[in-house]
């Protein structure tokens, strides 16, 4: 099956799935090769015949390259996944997503749909479950009805050469330039979610996103735009208008792989949302004032956080900031200048000091204050939050330098809130 010795490019969670997956074949000649072992960590890789490539490793490195030219045939775990998948369980319906925002939130929509509607699927890809492992869902990989739903990555995206039956482009803008070379090669990975669909597959997009319009349009499949339900938010336990969007995208999903589509809404009524993704941690009352508490540290980008802000519907003081990953805070801090809920900003991180000055630019006029920590701007709000206010984290930006992901810092936030003194 794999011309020998193979190389593993990354040893996290999905190196080691594939490590697990060639050893259930038998593989024998396998060599990690993973960053922590140094910065030479790729010498030696045009030994192998074969190498397997971990999301987070960046395919055109030198090394990798130089391997290539030497005869070494580059995969990935996705691609290994498809082609299986392709192989022995045509018959399976796949669903993959993908966008800068919402992808996590929309493939879940779609799962609890299909649980409430008792169709038999799993979910994984970026999104819990490396691909590779739900190959082990054996029963469910036979039946005739199976849908396996994936949340997809630029990172994962970026060498497969083969689409899903389904592919749901969401909101695209720009992410990950810090390890994109450019924009235009961020949404090229993303392409290749759709790029090599056939004529009977479908391409599901978001209409006012000029991103993934842009991505649509490269597929062979039959486009299918979509915009936000018709439908208030308050029929819903989510909150965020911009849910709709995700719901509306969920529900023409399904609609494709031929469920009813108002059965899908009716059970998006009882999806409750994913933690992290503007949760609402609780209630507590501090000197005289009640606040809630809401944790929505998993959003990484401007856009993600002026949908938490408009999503707000009373007084509120925000924690902003983290890692920086050169994203454009224009448009986030024009709408924050323009939010007359918003009672103060609190910044943490490497890209404090720009966004002062971003929102400086837009004449901002709430109190703005730089923090060492989050326990600093956590106080701080306490404080600058009014009576039935509320306290938002929503960074726009990676945890990197305070924490070491999105979780670290959500936690760390639920245990601010969980100690404070009532």
């Amino acid at each position: 099956m794999f011309k020998q010795p193979i190389g593993i490019l990354g040893f996290g969670v999905e190196g080691q799935s594939t490590l697990k997956f060639l050893q259930e074949k038998r593989v024998k000649d396998i060599e990690i090769f993973d960053q922590k072992n140094g910065e030479n960590y790729l010498e030696n890789l045009e030994k192998c015949k074969t190498i397997i490539r971990s999301a987070g490793v960046y395919p055109l490195q030198k090394e990798i390259l130089n391997a290539q030219l030497k005869g070494a045939e580059l995969t990935s775990q996705i691609e290994l996944f498809f082609d299986i998948m392709q192989s022995d369980y045509p018959h399976v319906k796949i669903i993959g997503a993908t966008g800068t925002l919402g992808k996590g939130t929309c493939v879940s929509m779609i799962a609890h749909c299909l649980e409430a509607l008792n169709v038999p699927h799993a979910i994984g890809g970026n999104y819990g479950i490396p691909a590779l492992d739900l190959l082990a869902y054996k029963n469910l990989l036979l039946n005739k009805n199976a849908v396996i739903v994936l949340e997809l990555s630029s990172f994962q995206l970026m060498t497969l050469g083969v689409s899903p039956h389904i592919g749901v482009v969401l909101q695209t803008t720009s992410e990950h330039l810090d390890w994109h070379a450019s924009l235009e090669q961020y949404r090229d990975a993303k392409a290749n979610l759709v790029r090599w669909q056939k004529r009977n597959d479908y391409c599901i997009y978001c209409a006012k996103s000029e991103g993934a319009a842009q991505i649509a349009n490269q597929s062979g499949g039959i486009k299918k735009p979509f915009d936000a339900l018709p439908i208030s938010i308050e029929e819903f336990k989510v909150k965020g208008a911009h849910q709709l969007q995700n719901m509306a995208a969920a529900a023409l999903t399904l609609e494709c792989a031929g469920m009813d589509a108002l059965a899908c809404i009716n059970a998006l009524k009882t999806y409750e949302g994913l933690p992290l993704r503007l949760q609402n941690i609780g209630s507590k009352t501090f000197k005289n004032k009640t606040l809630d508490f809401y944790n929505d540290s998993y959003s990484t980008r401007p856009e993600a956080t002026i949908a938490a802000a408009k999503a707000m519907d009373k007084p509120f003081a925000l924690i902003l900031g983290g890692s920086e990953k050169n994203a454009d805070f224009t448009e986030m801090s024009q709408t924050l200048a323009k939010n007359n809920l918003l009672k103060g900003i609190a910044l943490i991180g490497a890209t404090a000091e720009r966004m002062q000055k971003s929102l400086q630019n837009e004449s901002c006029k709430v109190k703005v204050e730089i923090f060492e920590n989050l326990a600093m701007a956590f106080e701080w709000c306490l404080e600058n939050a009014p009576d039935n206010g509320a306290v938002l984290l929503s960074p726009a930006c990676a945890s990197f330098g305070l924490f070491a992901n999105y979780k670290e810092r959500g936690e760390k936030f639920n245990e601010l809130y969980a100690q404070s003194e009532t």
